[in-house]
Order: C-alpha cells, then sequence, then structure tokens
C-alpha cells in the first residue's frame, strides 16, 4: 500500500481516479487547488465550491483532503511572469491551464513532504499536455517522488468513466449529453470532449460557462481603463486575483474572450479546445498596446521572438527551465518602462484599444504628423536612403555583369 497524494479537482476523471486508487488498497490523500474562478464563482460561492470538492474526496474514501488557496501565489508566480511575455500559445491560447500546472506540481510536492506520501498521482491521459506538465515539474522539484498515472496505466473512455461513476456512487456533472472535461482558473477555463471533437460542428452554447451569447451582450458598450505601473495592471481600485476576477466577469457579459483553436498537444496530436479567457484577452490587448508606444522597434521585434518560444516552453512543460528563467529577466528589463494607461472598448465579443498613453511614449507628434507642426527634416531622408541603398545599387551591378 502507497500514501498517495492525488491532484484532486473534484471532476470526472479526478473522482474516477480516487475511487481506483482506493480500491488497490492506497492510502490516498486529496489535494485540491484554489486557483480562483470556478465557473464563474466568486467571493463566498467560490470557498464553498472549494469546499464542497473537499467534502466529495472524504465521503469516496480520501484519507484527507487538502485545499490550499494559491490564487495570490498563481498570480505573482505565474500569471505575471507569462503576462509579462504576452503568453499565447500558437498565437491564441493565453495558457490557462496549462500555467496552473507547475504550481500544481509544486503543491504535490509540498503535500507529499509535509504528509510523509511516498508517491503522488494526476488524472491525466497518456495522449493529454498535462502529463508532461505536471510530471516535469514533479521530476524538476523532487525526483525521488514516484508519479503515479493511473489513467495512463489503464485507460477509461469517457463513456467508461461515467459508467463507472454510476457503478460506485460518484456524483459527477458529466452525462452522455454533455460529457465536457472543463478546467477553470483566474486566467481562463478550458472545455473540451463531446461534439467539439468534431471540428465541423460548431460550438454549442451549452459549453460556455464565462461569457455570453451574442444575443445575451449589452447593445451599447463599455470602455475600461487598465493602468500600468512597470507592467502591473490595474482597473480603478482592483489589482492581483480581484482585478482578474473583476475582468472575468465585466469581459464576459460582453463576450469577450471566446476561443476555438485546433492545436498541436505536446505529443503531436491535433486537438480541437474550446476556451474562454475574458480577463486575459483584455490584459494582453492593454499591455501590447503600450508596449508598442514605449518599447524601441529592435525590442519589440526581438521580444515577439522569445514571447512565441516562451509560450511553447509553458505549454510544453518546461516551466521550471533555466531558458524561461532567463527570459523573465530580459521580459523584467522591458517591464520597467512599462508605465501607463490603456483605454479599451468592450463591445460584441471584441476588445478595442481605443487610446493608450505613457510618460515613457517614443512617439513624438512633431515628428509624426503631417500637419503644420512638423519638426521632422525631410531633406535628412536623402541622406539615409542613399547610405541605405548602396547594397542595391552594387547588387544591380553584379546582376548587369552576370547576365547572359
Amino acid at each position: 500500500m502507497s500514501t498517495i497524494v492525488l491532484a484532486y479537482s473534484g471532476g470526472l476523471d479526478t473522482s474516477v481516479l480516487l475511487k481506483r486508487l482506493l480500491l488497490e488498497g492506497n492510502d490516498v490523500i486529496a489535494l485540491t487547488a484554489d486557483l480562483g474562478e470556478s465557473d464563474g464563482a466568486t467571493g463566498e460561492a467560490a470557498a464553498a465550491a472549494i469546499a464542497a470538492i473537499s467534502a466529495k474526496a472524504l465521503a469516496l474514501g480520501a484519507r484527507d483532503a487538502v485545499a490550499i488557496d494559491v490564487r495570490q501565489r498563481f498570480y505573482d508566480e505565474f500569471v505575471l511572469p507569462a503576462f509579462a511575455a504576452n503568453v499565447r500559445y500558437e498565437g491564441c491560447y493565453p495558457l490557462s491551464a496549462a500555467l496552473s500546472r507547475p504550481l500544481i506540481a509544486a503543491l504535490l510536492v509540498e503535500t507529499a513532504r509535509s504528509c510523509g506520501a511516498d508517491a503522488v498521482a494526476h488524472g491525466c491521459t497518456g495522449k493529454g499536455n498535462d502529463q508532461v506538465r505536471i510530471e516535469f515539474g514533479v521530476r524538476a522539484l523532487d525526483p525521488s517522488l514516484q508519479v503515479r498515472a493511473p489513467l495512463r496505466e489503464s485507460p477509461l473512455s469517457r463513456p467508461d468513466a461515467i459508467a463507472f461513476a454510476a457503478q460506485h456512487d460518484i456524483p459527477i456533472a458529466q452525462s452522455a449529453a454533455k460529457p465536457y472535461s472543463i478546467d477553470a482558473n483566474l486566467w481562463g477555463r478550458s472545455i473540451e470532449a463531446g461534439v467539439l471533437e468534431d471540428p465541423w460542428v460548431a460550438p454549442p452554447e451549452d459549453a460556455f460557462g464565462w461569457t455570453a451569447s451574442p444575443q445575451q451582450r449589452p447593445s451599447a458598450p463599455s470602455e475600461i481603463v487598465v493602468h500600468f505601473t512597470a507592467g502591473v495592471p490595474r482597473v480603478e481600485d482592483s489589482v492581483g486575483p480581484a482585478l482578474l476576477a473583476k475582468l472575468n466577469i465585466l469581459g464576459g457579459e460582453h463576450g469577450i474572450g471566446r476561443i476555438d483553436l485546433i492545436e498541436d498537444r505536446v505529443i503531436g496530436l491535433k486537438s480541437r479546445e474550446l476556451y474562454e479567457a475574458p480577463a486575459a484577452t483584455l490584459l494582453l490587448a492593454a499591455r501590447e498596446a503600450l508596449e508598442r508606444l514605449v518599447l524601441t522597434r529592435d525590442e519589440l521585434r526581438f521580444k515577439a521572438g522569445i514571447d512565441r518560444k516562451y509560450a511553447e516552453l509553458v505549454y510544453d512543460g518546461l516551466w521550471y527551465s533555466p531558458l524561461r528563467t532567463a527570459f523573465d529577466a530580459f521580459n523584467g528589463v522591458t517591464s520597467q518602462r512599462l508605465s501607463g494607461e490603456v483605454r479599451l472598448r468592450l463591445f460584441q465579443g471584441c476588445a478595442t484599444v481605443v487610446g493608450v498613453r505613457s510618460p515613457f511614449a517614443l512617439y513624438d507628434e512633431g515628428l509624426a504628423t503631417y500637419g503644420a507642426g512638423d519638426r521632422f527634416d525631410h531633406r535628412a531622408a536623402d541622406g539615409f536612403i542613399h547610405l541605405a541603398g548602396l547594397p542595391f545599387d552594387r547588387l544591380a551591378q553584379v546582376a548587369a555583369v552576370a547576365a547572359p
């Protein structure tokens, strides 16, 4: 018999897994991380949802149920560094689930050490991304721990998992008609499985939980101003996890942050995923607008490349790699001048930047204008074009010599 710390969400997969580990004769401690939003719940409702998950684990037979509020830690140690890298995997997905996995790995290791457990476990399958992210994280932090992946060792189809739950009186939200697999935290909500596995089928409205359908959205736009201080955002008096919760609600009311993506998984398969990320969508749009105002052309060009690589590292489970840490150092430098304000207009699923200003702005209206206040020396362009064009002069001469 092993003492196993199980990453427990209360959903179908981990509930089935908990029961299977118990039937094997193991001693199981259910670990639930409070990462913020749970199907849009906030405040007391969110706390009640976490408490219900722990109660469910105990009812299923877990020796103990540990719930840890890591919302602030998630924001400070994972969201903010990734936000500085404008994280969007394959240009779309802001990595909500992917960002939480290295933190869950750390919590598994910390809980196993405190409880004297000899193993940790997760509910990931053999084709998913999260098995890689969690297990890489555990190995980076404590390679002596055994990692169990029972749904990889003995796979269960979703219909079989639902049947197993029914057989063992495990309460679940999934049904044959609505078998979605859902993961949510402050940075976003992911939805997969069921009819979504056919990329020709339009996402049904019952798959969405945070964002309003076009028919339910306000008929008039709203505007917000995002204030940045050295890259850290604020809206009115809201900062940190409270800011994300606020923007998830506000952006969700306007249907902002719906993403339907055919993505390349870590193991090479393509999968169809739905995401809802209102707060992430709003804040990333604001940050990128401010970066374009205050960073130099060379900084922006170089940053675009490492931002793409940063997203790939996070997606591929390499959060604890030295390269990611090095990127954080670069982003820390570029964020020093990232102070100012960005005005966003929210309407019918779109977040549009309509104003941006900063004391560090590199934009100079006197040089950019075509009006009467133009201070640009147009004659200086002659010398620039002459020098910059010299290689083309020589290429033309060489081409003329080589011509038959």
